[in-house]
């Protein structure tokens, strides 16, 4: 009967060793979340008369919107809620790609809104008055005061694991 050497032995259990290792991974659950992710989407109003009908949960604005979203959730990096004169809205900050992108189309739609839906549910429009340069959009939207601060801290950890995965990707 032939055995094998004790180096070809080492060599065997370090190899076994290692592919349970390896798929030892394989099965794992995800580590739990501390918040909600929420699905970011801005669309640009339709002009031309067609699109996908919303309506704004407490105004009740009904819109056409264009079926792409111009911005997702991938193009952001950090939400807060801010105070302006007019008071308080959500603030979003684009990746630098976006913002090239975001700027071209601003300059090119003017005068129509920009919608913001998370989850599917439209919460807010702006109009697009001007270029923006900065990406930097700014946008109120239609819940209670109250509910804004989970909101935002949802987005922002969404945010930034999106962002994270994105820098997974080859």
């Amino acid at each position: 009967m032939n055995t094998p050497s004790p180096a070809l032995l080492g060599w065997r259990v370090a190899l076994l060793a290692l592919a349970a290792l390896a798929f030892a991974g394989c099965g794992s659950t995800p580590a739990p979340r501390d918040y909600t992710p929420v699905a970011v989407r801005f669309h640009l109003e339709s002009n031309s008369g067609d699109g996908t009908p919303v309506a704004l949960p407490n105004s009740g604005l009904s819109l056409l919107l264009n079926s792409k979203p111009v911005l997702t959730e991938g193009d952001v990096v950090d939400v807060d809620l801010v105070q302006v004169d007019l008071g308080r809205c959500l603030y979003f900050q684009l990746t630098p790609a976006a913002t090239r992108d975001f700027y071209r189309l601003s300059v090119s739609h003017q005068g129509r809104r920009l919608v913001l839906l998370l989850d599917g549910i439209a919460m807010g429009a702006r109009l697009v008055d001007g270029p923006i340069t900065n990406g930097a959009v700014f946008i109120f939207i239609e819940r209670p005061d109250e509910e804004l601060p989970a909101l935002v801290a949802n987005l922002k950890k969404s945010s930034v694991a999106m962002q994270r995965e994105i820098a997974r990707r080859p």
